[in-house]
């Protein structure tokens, strides 16, 4: 019986939103250009279990670029409908599309001549009748046996305000490296950090000539931490590195290390990487060539900076 009754959910709940697939037209198309439109933010509001979808809704269009928020109905007319201006957009989702506080605070955005975008499921109810567009659910049972709870509009609202926020993303020309931008700290925005967000630059680079003598190499290596030095000429093309490891071969083959310059030491050329590449393909280069840094060159194979894999490392990319 328990299975019977969670299939009848599930169902209940597919349905619901298979049925928007073939429901949605020139309303739905209205809704986006509206929200193309609006200068100021889009205002997600709904009381109780639409409140809590309406938060969610937010939380996507801000993060696909669409300045976003929840205003909670109740909460707005004792206070903070101070955070709406004449330039946003509101959202009002409500399967009745007569719920009391929502009613409420549309009186007062309609007299600021703020647009409003509606979801209900009774496209003849107030709320539909006010808003500019009115997107209709279309859920007339609710998967709950007692066809109270709120499910399947509550799937419904979170399904066509989902496509609403990312048809918005795809029309804005929404790119991966925005959603980077969003989300600098989970791994999806890390998937498209560049080299350029990681790289040694200016002082943290550690910069020799090649006439400079081994004693102030040493120094420059250690005073930067990175474990090599990149050798550049006058107009900072790269000529060459010594690394660690150079060192260490240095001093097992030659009584007084000391006494050399630094194009004497280094090995010629190096393995160089554009700024603008993603950090995952850096870590992939570094990986094959079995090396710890890159050099990064831009224009002519001047040299830009430096990316360490410790830089990987730290950003969590492993």
């Amino acid at each position: 019986m328990s299975l019977d009754l969670a299939r009848t959910v599930l169902e209940t709940e597919a349905t619901a939103i298979r049925n928007l697939v073939d429901q949605i037209g020139e309303d739905f198309e209205r809704a986006v250009e509206l929200v193309l439109a609006c200068e100021g933010r889009v205002i997600w509001s709904g009381m109780g279990k639409s409140g809590i979808i309406c938060r969610k809704l937010a939380a996507t269009m801000s993060s696909t670029g669409t300045p976003s928020l929840f205003l909670h109905p109740a909460e707005a007319i004792h206070g903070d409908l101070g955070m709406v201006t004449e330039k946003d957009l509101v959202v009002a989702i409500s399967k009745s599309g007569s719920t009391e506080e929502i009613l409420r605070l549309l009186e007062i955005l309609r007299r600021q001549g703020i647009k409003l975008i509606a979801m209900s499921s009774h496209p003849d109810s107030p709320l539909a009748k006010a808003a500019d567009v009115h997107l209709d659910l279309g859920v007339r049972d609710e998967a709950c046996p007692l066809n109270l709870a709120p499910t399947a509009s509550t799937t419904a609202s979170l399904a066509l305000g989902d496509a609403l926020a990312l048809t918005v993303a795809v029309r804005k020309g929404f790119k991966e490296e925005d959603f980077a931008r969003f989300h600098p700290g989970g791994k999806l925005g890390k998937k498209f950090l560049k080299v350029s967000d990681l790289m040694h630059t200016g002082d943290e680079m550690p910069v020799v000539s090649p006439n400079t003598a081994m004693k102030d190499v040493i120094y420059e290596m250690s005073r930067k931490g990175l474990g090599l030095a990149v050798v550049l000429d006058a107009d900072r093309g790269l000529l060459g590195v010594i690394t660690d490891g150079d060192l260490r071969r240095l001093m097992e083959r030659d009584p007084d290390p000391l006494a050399h310059i630094a194009d004497e030491v280094m090995h010629r050329g190096g393995v160089c990487i554009s700024a603008d590449e993603l950090a995952t393909a850096a870590l992939k280069k570094l990986e094959e060539k079995r090396i710890t840094s890159l050099m990064v060159c831009g224009d002519a194979g001047k040299v830009a900076g430096v990316l360490h894999l410790h830089d990987l490392w730290g950003v969590g990319l492993f």
